[in-house]
């Protein structure tokens, strides 16, 4: 007979918990102010968006969302923001593919828009207009580097 945990789960089906969510570091810059709020504004905006995941002890995993966003107005550098939140995830007896969307995919999910929070919030502070980021599809983006993997012969890991 298999043994019941605490929320009423056997010790192994699969089980996923958010432990906590927080900013692990943040960073903004505004290299021409205050110049840069006396000029017509017209801004360009780039963002880098880049996850990460390792373990911690036993069955818990960080994973880090980073938001890195640079608008210029013409040619020059308004701000640069760039924010990683991290979540912690308790995840067990997921298969090695499931285990990989998890961390990849669904865990980005959760983070995404509590990053898009701050770094809207890090803008506005900057007396910037409003960024309002679009949501981000991160089950295309895992499926596009999961084909790139394979295209180059490597294979899924956490790190």
């Amino acid at each position: 007979m298999t043994e019941q945990v605490a929320n009423g789960a056997t010790d192994n089906e699969p089980q996923f918990s958010l432990q906590r969510i927080y900013v692990r570091d943040v960073s903004f810059e505004a290299p021409k102010s205050p110049a840069i709020f006396r000029q017509q504004w017209e801004p360009s905006v780039a963002l880098d968006l880049n996850t990460r995941q390792k373990p911690l002890e036993s069955d818990f995993f960080e994973v880090v969302l980073t938001l890195s966003v640079t608008v210029k107005n013409g040619e020059e550098v308004a701000f640069i923001a760039e924010v990683q939140q991290a979540g912690i995830f308790l995840i067990k007896n997921l298969d090695e593919g499931a285990m990989s969307h998890t961390l990849g995919a669904f865990c980005p999910n959760i983070l995404f828009p509590y990053a898009r929070e701050a770094l809207d919030s890090l803008v506005t502070r900057g007396s910037f207009p409003a960024l309002m980021l679009a949501p981000v599809n991160f089950d295309a983006l895992y499926a596009q580097e999961l084909q790139r993997m394979q295209e180059a012969g490597e294979a899924p890991t956490v790190q």
